[in-house]
């Protein structure tokens, strides 16, 4: 039988994305709400009940109560809020983190989608980590910009009906955000990376940089050591792509709105033999939410995992 899949804020701009990924496929088939009952408990969990798998699309606190409406031991639930990205029992829906990663993921019914930001922070920074190029203990500091659609509703009604006119701006400047403790977990640090966020005025996409001085690190590798490493790491990921060093040397500036509309990772290593500029550019809609979402649905309900999506 055909897989029954069930969009729990559908409405929403995460949740819209990944309806029109799916709408048009044959081996899935896409539940929907009638628009009266979108806040009515019993409906929803009615149709979660009969899912074969769910994704929420909503605020914290509603994504909590949404899976304590599942009584079906089978549903599997993809949460993309924050929820529930470092919660005991649930698997980081993150394929390519691992090798062993995507088996997590095909065996869990509980998968949280990690967020924008830590997608392309934790690509670059974990095989650094692992192999012991980048101690864990090491002061990591994480630079990144992205479309004002990663904001929600209320970011986007405040730049496209112009209630701003800001074309950059910089937040979170409390050191207070939601992605640290996920980029901590995931990443394998042992402290918080210092995490300086911005927005700006272009509706999707984004960039992430990781700035590491070579020179003080404990084993002093080389900018090719550390671009060895990232390209053996996603040698074989369709949805990865680690730029080679003559080619990204050849690059004057770099646009964050170039991956939108995919589920593509791109992964440079700008720099010298001393100072290395690692970057990370995604869709913040895409591989950054909609597109992980979709990755992870294929993979929990044992489908072509890039069904539906755009490398």
């Amino acid at each position: 039988m055909i897989p029954k899949v069930f969009i729990d804020g559908e409405a929403g701009t995460t949740g819209l994305q990944i309806a029109a990924r799916l709408k048009a496929r044959t081996d899935i088939e896409l539940l929907s709400i009638d628009e009266a009952k979108r806040k009515d408990i019993e409906s929803r969990a009615a149709l979660m009940n009969k899912s074969d798998a769910v994704i929420l699309c909503l605020p914290d606190d509603a994504a909590r109560l949404a899976v304590s409406l599942v009584s079906n031991p089978n549903t599997v639930i993809i949460d993309a809020s924050t929820a529930h990205r470092t919660s005991a029992g649930w698997v980081y829906g993150f394929p390519e983190m691992d090798k062993g990663q995507r088996r997590a993921i095909a065996a869990s019914t509980r998968i949280s989608n990690p967020g924008c930001y830590p997608t392309g922070f934790i690509a670059l920074v974990r095989p650094l980590v692992v192999s012991g190029l980048l101690p864990n203990d090491w002061p990591v500091t994480v630079n990144a910009v992205s479309g004002y659609s990663g904001g929600g509703r209320a970011m986007i009604a405040e730049f496209e009906d112009r209630q701003t006119e800001d074309n950059y701006r910089i937040y979170a400047l409390g050191q207070a955000h939601k992605h640290p403790p996920e980029m901590k977990k995931h990443a394998g640090l042992s402290h918080l990376p210092m995490f300086l966020p911005a927005v700006g005025r272009f509706a999707q996409g984004m960039i992430i940089e990781v700035p590491l001085p070579l020179w003080a690190l404990p084993k002093k590798p080389k900018r090719a050591a550390v671009h060895k490493l990232l390209e053996s790491t996603y040698a074989a990921e369709p949805f990865v792509r680690v730029v080679p060093l003559a080619e990204g040397d050849a690059i004057k500036t770099l646009d964050a709105e170039g991956c939108n509309d995919t589920n593509r990772l791109e992964l440079y290593v700008f720099g010298t033999d001393d100072q290395a500029r690692l970057v990370a550019r995604l869709d913040n809609l895409g591989k950054g939410a909609s597109g992980a979402a979709v990755q992870n649905l294929n993979i929990a309900l044992g489908l072509d995992e890039g069904a539906g999506l755009v490398a």
